[in-house]
């Protein structure tokens, strides 16, 4: 599978306004982030969970060995856009850390047991990101 081709597939139709072909719709947002090294804007296509106001993001790259490039991004330039739904609009990006992290991080895997498999398929912490508008 070619993740580049199927990012930008699933993009397109995201922003067409449609169905997404193999996702669900309402549980997707775009999220633009700047290059660490190129300072170029780098769009990748995610699941998102929203508790309350609060809009999360997990990096799990699947239980990548290394964090997702869109979360090295976000950790070098915080300052992201985030297109969701009918909306879009420019936002920042903090890395949950401590017992919050680890409070939201059991709520997730309790909601999408899935997340528990990419966490045992890597040594490294799974970040969650909360995506705050501007």
């Amino acid at each position: 599978m070619d993740v580049r081709e199927t990012n930008r597939r699933v993009i397109a139709q995201f922003r067409a306004g449609g169905e997404v072909e193999g996702m669900h719709r309402d549980r997707l947002l775009l999220l633009t982030t700047t290059g660490a090294r190129s300072g170029r804007p780098h769009t990748a296509p995610m699941m998102f969970h929203r508790e309350g106001e609060r809009l999360l993001v997990v990096a799990s790259a699947m239980g990548a060995p290394t964090h997702p490039h869109w979360y090295t991004n976000l950790v070098a330039r915080p300052e992201v856009h985030v297109e969701l739904g009918d909306e879009a609009f420019d936002a920042v990006a903090t890395t949950l850390t401590g017992p919050e992290r680890d409070h939201v991080w059991s709520r997730l895997v309790a909601l999408y047991p899935f997340f528990a498999d990419h966490a045992a398929a890597t040594s490294r912490a799974i970040p969650v990101v909360e995506l705050t508008r501007a």
